[in-house]
């Protein structure tokens, strides 16, 4: 069910409109460290079919600091053994790509936006003319970060891995406080990949009652029919990484849809969303043309003028050509004012 509510960012409501589910293809650092992969990646999200592209703005730096004590290391999952720095110093998108990675977006003519991790990346972003703000799950609780994106005034995307609703709440209320209009909120599971017993896709359906906004999922599973269950529960907008043609390599590869599963992932969420179909109780016109098939009163022997009606020469049988079957005993004893043949569906005024 798509909610009726105002958006007044008139990009963000023009997406909105095709009343497709919107598919964000992320990069995040499938491009390995090289620029050039970066537009590819860009390129095959535009050719797949995907709505958006997103972009991670960050240095290790202003995530971290390069230090080797057991806080900083990771100790489990994809990037176990890796200290935090040494794994944003290969996964970044650097500064001085996102200009050039925007502009050939532009060029291709997909929508390009970016996560900001910090203030310095918002600088940035507002220069180069990000129309959308995302706030990755890990920052959700930063205040100081979510205060600066909305200032800017601009949609934001909040993920939400890991957060409670408390938590959730007091984020989207500062947010709308400092200048945020239109929000969408990702529900979010913080695990990479994320293992089909780590959702609770009823989420999505408490956070859309609860918040009354746009709502979607960004989705680490390895399973396209997450996706397509999110959208059967409310979500109009999901999130996914993506990654090129048989790509092998990538800190993100094992939970991204590659090349032209791109575009099979796309059509999985239009086909869900067919499904919902309307908001109110709907027979579709190829359905109905089976009603004929229904049972109806047929006149089963010959009945002459004045003969009445019994259940020896009226039947209710298909097809559905006659008098409804509801009003079968009302029929019965009544008088027949004509001859009938056997085969004719039953009229009221054959009464």
């Amino acid at each position: 069910m798509r909610y009726i509510r105002k958006i007044h960012n008139k990009l963000l409501r023009k997406l909105l409109s095709k009343k497709k589910p919107l598919l964000i293809a992320e990069i995040s650092a499938n491009h390995n460290g090289s620029l050039s992969k970066a537009k590819q990646l860009i390129n095959c999200a535009k050719k797949n079919g995907a709505d958006l592209v997103k972009l991670q703005t960050y240095t290790p730096d202003t995530m971290t600091i390069p230090s080797k004590k057991k806080d900083f290391k990771i100790k489990s999952g994809l990037w176990k053994g890796k200290t935090l720095w040494q794994l944003y110093s290969k996964a970044q998108t650097p500064f001085s790509w996102q200009k050039e990675l925007f502009n050939y977006a532009k060029k291709k003519k997909i929508l390009c936006f970016s996560t900001p991790f910090d203030e310095t990346a918002i600088q940035l972003l507002e220069k180069i003319k990000t129309p959308f703000y995302k706030i990755s799950s890990f920052e959700m609780t930063d205040i100081n970060l979510i205060k600066a994106i909305s200032k800017t005034k601009k949609p934001l995307i909040l993920s939400t891995g890991l957060a409670s609703l408390k938590e959730i709440e007091y984020s989207i209320r500062c947010a709308k406080k400092y200048g945020i209009k239109d929000l969408i909120i990702l529900y979010c599971v913080s695990s990479y990949p994320a293992g089909l017993k780590d959702f609770n896709l009823n989420n999505i359906k408490i956070l859309k009652e609860k918040f009354n906004c746009i709502v979607g999922l960004s989705d680490h599973s390895t399973d396209n029919s997450v996706a397509q269950l999110a959208i059967a529960v409310g979500a109009e907008v999901i999130e996914k990484h993506i990654a090129l043609e048989n790509q092998k390599k990538g800190f993100d590869v094992k939970f991204s849809v590659k090349g032209r599963e791109i575009k099979q992932f796309k059509n999985d969420l239009i086909k869900a969303n067919e499904l919902l179909g309307s908001n109110y109780f709907h027979r579709s016109k190829n359905e109905k043309t089976n009603i004929k098939f229904r049972r109806s009163i047929y006149v089963v022997k010959k009945i002459n003028k004045g003969e009445k009606f019994n259940s020896n020469n009226l039947r209710r049988i298909r097809p559905g050509y006659g008098l409804e079957p509801k009003y079968y005993n009302k029929i019965l004893g009544k008088k027949s004012k004509k001859n009938i043949s056997p085969g004719t569906p039953f009229k009221l005024n054959f009464i």
